[in-house]
């Protein structure tokens, strides 16, 4: 059989520059699994943080309301205000912050005044400072035992202070949460203008219900004591949220000599409370202005003795155990707070995109590669099938179906539409083609 005698195909004009079907099949993968990952970044990322605060204080005339303003001016510098809110104290503010229908942020509350308040959904940013527990009283005689004042007029501070349930945590464990002594539910500044007066025979005083230099000048006036605590340990075994505090002789006032000589006290710590949901940068904030206000040395704190996650009646925020592992993270340092902010959200979305893209964008290439040549690698195993086919001395009426498959081959590749960067591999199975037609022809 002579090969001029078969039919001569056309020259491919097939070629393209680019196989854009192929690119589609790859691609549109590619673009799926980069459009998921952008939708999950998008969707777990946290929002913007607000740009305000509502802090829970205290009365107007308490230290904590006082820290509290301090904690707006400092934290007002990053460009977020905070909205001060006067409460009844400690435990109105946990009550507040425990209702959801109350618009509120974070707070100050005491250690112990927990009971009968649903606390789920809060958490603490740490311990600020720890709160002395001052009994104040009128007499010669001196007082160290609360079971001395049974039968007085006591001042315990008013209903949803943390004064107050610490008071009656107090009295009830000596004995005298009910009987002859009369409690009287007065504020900070009533108890000791009533004490002074003599009007009453001992009260109660804490921070969260008036100012330091209140009780600092109560020891100035005549007649009026603060109670030494010697039962201070056996208050730690029976009410476990209280610490063991000693006031220095002379800490109020070294030229009076106040007090004139070192008394035994007993306290709870202060904590930081906030909602679940509180913005992690907002808690950053909050914890940062915390270290500058009570990280100095103090009268009951060492140091950088506070603030400090120290467990209590609520659990320490997985933001603030990253704060007091990590510090101030890295953007927050460099830039402005609504910068950081913002560099920090972008940030969440383009890593995983980075991550999971850039893999996949590596692989389209070869997978690009290997969907054009496995066109054109496939007839090689129709040309080795025909191959055999010759080898087994087929008849002439065989020989003509063999040569009718050669041409129908050698027309789908000229028909194949095949990127010019993969031409010369295009030749080359056409040379392969006319190889086989060759000998296909020289054994008939």
């Amino acid at each position: 059989m002579n090969p001029q005698n078969f039919k001569r195909l056309p020259l491919p004009a097939k070629l393209v520059t680019v196989s854009w079907h192929d690119l589609l099949v790859i691609g549109v993968p590619v673009l799926l699994v980069t459009a998921l990952a952008a939708w999950l970044a998008v969707k777990f990322i946290g929002p913007a943080p607000p740009d305000s605060i509502v802090m829970l204080a205290g009365p107007k005339e308490s230290s904590y309301y006082s820290i509290a303003e301090r904690y707006a001016k400092i934290i007002s510098r990053s460009g977020v205000k905070v909205r001060v809110v006067e409460t009844e104290g400690a435990q109105d503010n946990l009550r507040r912050l425990a209702d959801r229908k109350i618009y509120a942020d974070v707070g100050f509350v005491l250690g112990g005044v927990t009971e009968g308040i649903e606390t789920s959904g809060l958490m603490s940013l740490g311990s600020v400072f720890v709160q002395p527990v001052l009994v104040f009283y009128r007499g010669k005689e001196s007082v160290e035992r609360l079971s001395q004042l049974e039968g007085k007029r006591v001042a315990i501070g008013p209903e949803g202070s943390g004064t107050h349930a610490l008071a009656m945590k107090f009295l009830v464990a000596n004995g005298m949460g009910k009987g002859p002594t009369r409690l009287l539910e007065l504020d900070g500044d009533d108890a000791i203008e009533a004490l002074k007066q003599g009007k009453i025979d001992a009260a109660f005083v804490m921070g969260e219900l008036v100012r330091g230099q209140v009780t600092r000048d109560l020891l100035k006036v005549p007649g009026i004591r603060l109670m030494n605590f010697s039962q201070a340990d056996g208050y730690m075994r029976r009410l476990k949220f209280l610490s063991h505090l000693t006031l220095p002789k002379g800490a109020f006032d070294l030229g009076q000599d106040l007090p004139p000589h070192a008394v035994d006290l007993v306290g709870p710590t202060v904590e930081l409370i906030a909602r679940e949901d509180l913005h992690p940068a907002l808690s950053d904030l909050l914890i940062s202005a915390a270290k500058e206000i009570h990280g100095p040395a103090g009268m009951f704190r060492k140091a950088g003795e506070f603030p400090a996650p120290l467990e209590r009646d609520f659990p320490i925020s997985e933001d603030a155990q990253r704060f007091y592992r990590a510090g101030t993270p890295f953007l927050y340092k460099k830039l402005p707070f609504w910068m950081a902010s913002l560099v920090d959200r972008v940030l969440v979305v383009l890593v995983p995109l980075v991550v999971i893209v850039i893999p996949v964008i590596r692989i389209v290439p070869p997978l690009y590669r290997w969907r054009v040549r496995s066109r054109i690698y496939r007839w090689y195993g129709a040309l080795m099938a025909l191959e055999r086919d010759m080898f087994a001395q087929p008849t002439p009426e065989r020989a003509q179906e063999i040569l009718k498959r050669l041409e129908d081959i050698q027309e789908a590749v000229n028909n194949m539409r095949t990127p010019l960067a993969f031409a010369d591999q295009l030749y080359v199975l056409r040379e392969h083609i006319s190889g086989v037609r060759n000998r296909l022809a020289g054994q008939h």
